[in-house]
């Protein structure tokens, strides 16, 4: 091959996209509507009597179809967290926030979502935290548009 041979690439237009829609499901629809309609946050109890937050349709151990919904929340505890000093456009919070997992009172597993707390020495594992709710909720994770230190 000639040298002006391998400098001139063939190229062609692509656009990556997804075009379609997934459906959520039984048992996250619920989540979703119940964090919309009523503010209120959902875990999912499995056959051993733990509870999982967020819920899935089936026991990730065991495989089982698991569909009986609870309350949990809107306080819990934090299990880890990762500081974010110099946040993205699409991320939760405009400003440095923390992304952690929170063990929401009554559940047995942690949910991963934003803490608002203003600065990094403000957090820790173990704190107490609460939902602060979207003002407009759409029936989305992001209905709950943060976490809080409790007072």
């Amino acid at each position: 091959m000639s040298e002006a041979q391998l400098v001139e690439a063939l190229t062609a237009p692509h656009k990556l996209q997804y075009t379609y829609k997934r459906s959520v499901g039984p048992v996250m629809g619920r989540f979703f509507t119940a964090l919309r309609d009523e503010g209120k946050i959902l875990g999912v109890r499995r056959e051993d009597g733990s509870v999982m937050c967020p819920p899935k349709e089936y026991d990730p151990d065991t495989a089982a179809a698991i569909s009986e919904m609870v309350e949990v929340g809107p306080g819990g505890e934090v299990v880890s967290w990762a500081w974010v000093s110099e946040p993205r456009a699409k991320q939760p919070c405009d400003r440095p926030f923390a992304y952690a997992l929170i063990k929401l009172d009554g559940a047995d597993t942690p949910l991963l979502h934003a803490i608002d707390c203003g600065r990094e020495d403000a957090i820790r594992t173990g704190m107490r935290v609460t939902a602060k709710l979207a003002d407009e909720r759409v029936g989305h994770i992001t209905d709950i548009r943060c976490f809080e230190p409790e007072a």
